[in-house]
């Protein structure tokens, strides 16, 4: 069972980011244009970019991706049945340490859930 307060572990990772923003402005301004257009609604749905999103960072084995990408999902109207599907393709191509990862997102999904 994941131990990741993931709430507090965007909210960390947040306030980090805005030292960041402060020193490398530009460069962080080009990340922030890029996330919001590869993200933004197309032939493919946001759900469906946060879902590929969050299994990316599962590959990837960070933590702060789940946190933020289950946090969106949640905003989406992502369905616990499709967190899960998509959560059996990450084991399937990423395997034991998947497997690890995708526990994790399971509970930061139960943690992260609206009132």
């Amino acid at each position: 069972m994941s131990t990741f307060d993931h709430p507090t572990l965007i909210k960390n990772i947040s306030q980090s980011m805005t030292e960041l923003r402060k020193a490398q402005p530009e460069a962080m301004q080009g990340f922030g244009q890029l996330a919001k257009a590869a993200m933004a609604p197309g032939t493919l749905s946001e759900k469906h970019k946060e879902l590929m999103a969050l299994a990316i960072g599962i590959t990837q084995h960070c933590s702060g991706c789940i946190g933020f990408h289950v946090k969106a999902l949640h905003r989406v109207g992502c369905t616990r049945e499709e967190l899960e599907e998509a959560l059996a393709v990450c084991v399937y191509t990423g395997g034991g340490p998947a497997l690890m990862y995708a526990s994790e997102a399971l509970k930061a999904w139960e943690t992260m859930a609206p009132l």
